[in-house]
């Protein structure tokens, strides 16, 4: 029986669907095909484990899965939960009539809950531009791509719980965010406040002068006379983001991994503090994100 289920594939900050097609066949062996990694070769023994957790299982056939688009290579292991909803369906031991209408993204654990994954966001902008109904993945990501609108985004902690709502045994609960809602209540909360700063003053003046014209700055001195300290307190007197500043800012942070926990939309600008011993490349990295 052949099953198609729908994921994405995040390169840079822009995400691409990925067509996952599960078919069944008489015989023993598992084929997975489509330019995987190694980390989603493994996938066989993480879906494995988590669905006898839950009671299923993949059962002894020949199950052959490819990934489409089949020339793009495919990295990560967040494709552990379409993998594991196609084959159950494949094999006939869920019914998901609905199943093209969702994208699903998430890791599993041995005992089949959901590890947070990256990218979402640019996978959530992704869905909703091709016209999917709803984006399934992990709680802990799911305030991230809610801020899509038009889009159903369900947050599940197991796996156990995306197999109930297919089999229409229970109903997930749709996560809601108001962006502009979102993005004004926090506009100008910092965690560093400039008017903290006792003293120093010629500094002080010298970071709105920069602030104010856009200029670079360097800053001179011993360990411990205040640059990295006045340096974080430079975000809280630049100009504030705009909604689309933010939602760009939001993609990166959410593609490099760097959003804080159960977050939503950045509305402050980044502060970055590498060490004093790393290489250009890496300064230009920390610059960009």
């Amino acid at each position: 029986m052949l099953i198609k289920t729908y994921g994405s594939a995040v390169y840079g900050i822009h995400a691409t669907t990925i067509t996952i097609e599960v078919n069944v066949f008489n015989g023993v062996r598992f084929s997975l095909v489509g330019l995987p990694d190694n980390a989603v070769k493994e996938s066989q023994q993480r879906i494995d484990s988590a669905l006898r957790e839950v009671g299923y299982k993949i059962p002894g056939k020949k199950i052959i899965i490819n990934m489409a688009p089949a020339d793009i290579r495919k990295e990560g292991s967040a494709y552990d939960l379409p993998l594991a909803v196609g084959i159950l369906t494949a094999t006939e031991q869920i019914k998901c009539p609905d199943l093209q209408n969702y994208v699903i993204m998430g890791e599993l654990s041995l005992d089949g809950s959901l590890v947070p994954i990256k990218g979402v966001l640019p996978m959530a902008i992704k869905a909703r531009e091709e016209g999917f109904e709803g984006l399934i993945l992990p709680k802990e990501n799911a305030k991230e791509a809610a801020v899509v609108n038009n889009l159903k985004v369900y947050g599940i902690e197991n796996i156990k719980e995306l197999i109930d709502f297919f089999n229409g045994d229970a109903e997930l609960v749709i996560t809601e965010v108001d962006t502009r809602a979102e993005f004004y209540s926090h506009l100008n909360h910092f965690e560093y406040d400039f008017a903290d700063v006792k003293g120093q003053e010629n500094v002080k003046r010298a970071l709105e002068i920069a602030a104010a014209g856009g200029h670079n700055i360097i800053m001179i001195g011993p360990p411990g006379s205040g640059k990295t300290m006045l340096a974080k307190r430079i975000p809280g007197i630049l100009p504030p983001l705009t909604l689309q500043e933010a939602l760009e800012t939001t993609k990166i942070h959410s593609v490099a991994g760097t959003l804080e926990k159960a977050s939503g939309l950045m509305t402050k600008r980044p502060f970055r503090n590498p060490h004093h011993t790393i290489s250009d490349e890496i300064i230009g990295y920390n610059v960009v994100v």
